[in-house]
């Protein structure tokens, strides 16, 4: 047997059994010899191992046990705001079933931050409606505020001017001011349509974006044409109550939107011309009659708009342009620019028809002086 084969106790024994063969006449001592010390050779080197071995052990022992960390994964919740909910695709097709069931319970559901009153619209109407501003000439240059309940605003009627004082002199005499009050109190600017029940059933987006740019459209056209009106309206003398706007009578020719210009206030200081698209061809035709080089707008932007009535068709005495700044008329909105909607499939269901009606809480009114000069059609 091999010594590496051979235990501990084996090879204990075999080293006493060496020890008494050395008595034998014929043994072989350099063999014996060189056997005992292989064996004390192999002994050593299991006893290194095995105080090794222990050493490990008792490293092992007086090592502190393991702590156990237990990984928590913390869920990773993203809170939206309510304006990110509102440009969500969830949020319009929920108002679009709003819209048609007046039941707001799924729509404040989804808001994220508690909203009071009416419900908020989603963002693309937000959008239609700063678009149909924008995309209003006219509306668009007009000055906005949003006051609630009816708004007051004052303007100078009458003044006195500066003085030059030479130092030493007698004071110049206190100015007399007198000022007048434009009341502007709101009214509800309605617009209703039909929409057949396969519209209805369009849903979403579609549905949404097909009332509010249909309604949004007629509303703006609507107070274009009151802003107008209150124009063409005014009388040429300012009261306590009221501005002034001057007026011409004069029919197109080379200098009538010059006189008009001539009666502003130094105020007017973005005068723009207000006519009918057929109105503008009667000017272009008295720039062909005359002189070709020359302008006979004065160099001003011209918006159309049909709420002034062409110049042919246009009765004697009758506004059909209009040049002035429109930072001089003014809208208040006391609910904000939005519209609110209400859903009627009632009233025709007989024809499977859904009437639709839109409203807007609005005041308009003038609110400074001379800013706009009328020019009116003569025999």
């Amino acid at each position: 047997m091999e010594i590496k084969d051979m235990t501990v106790e084996q090879l204990e024994e075999r080293k006493n059994a060496i020890v008494a063969e050395l008595d034998n006449e014929d043994a072989d001592l350099d063999a014996l010899e060189a056997e005992v010390r292989s064996i004390k050779e192999e002994l050593e080197a299991r006893a290194a191992e095995e105080e090794k071995k222990a050493e490990i052990r008792k490293t092992v022992a007086e090592a502190p046990a393991p702590v156990v960390v237990e990984k928590v994964e913390e869920e990773k919740r993203t809170v939206m705001t309510n304006a990110e909910v509102r440009a969500s695709k969830e949020y319009v097709d929920a108002f679009a079933r709003y819209l048609i069931s007046e039941n707001d319970a799924e729509v404040r559901s989804l808001l994220t931050e508690t909203v009071s009153g009416t419900v908020p619209v989603p963002a693309i109407v937000e959008d239609i409606i700063k678009t149909a501003w924008e995309k209003s000439d006219i509306l668009s240059r007009v000055k906005k505020t949003y006051i609630r309940g009816n708004l007051k605003v004052p303007f100078e009627l009458s003044a006195d001017g500066a003085y030059e004082h030479t130092e030493g002199t007698a004071a110049p005499t206190e100015e007399s001011l007198s000022l007048g009050v434009v009341t502007m109190i709101p009214k509800n600017i309605k617009k209703w349509i039909r929409v057949s029940d396969e519209a209805i059933a369009m849903g979403g987006e579609t549905l949404v974006r097909y009332i509010y740019d249909e309604l949004t459209y007629q509303i703006v056209k609507k107070l274009t044409a009151l802003v107008i009106g209150d124009i063409t309206g005014a009388s040429t003398s300012a009261s306590s109550s009221a501005v002034d706007v001057p007026a011409i009578s004069m029919n197109p020719a080379l200098t009538t939107v010059a006189t008009a210009f001539a009666n502003l206030s130094d105020e007017a200081s973005d005068p723009v011309i207000i006519m009918n698209k057929l109105t503008y061809a009667s000017f272009i035709g008295a720039q062909a009659g005359g002189n070709f080089s020359f302008d006979p707008f004065n160099g001003l932007k011209v918006l159309f708009s049909s709420a002034l009535p062409a110049y042919s068709a246009a009765s004697n005495n009758q506004v059909y342009a209009i040049v002035g700044d429109l930072k001089g008329a003014q809208i208040n909105y006391p609910e904000g620019e939005g519209i609110v909607i209400k859903y009627d499939d009632l009233s025709e269901a007989e024809a499977d028809l859904v009437k639709i009606v839109g409203r807007q809480y609005a005041a308009h009114a003038l609110t400074a002086r001379k800013m706009f000069c009328n020019i009116k059609k003569t025999s």
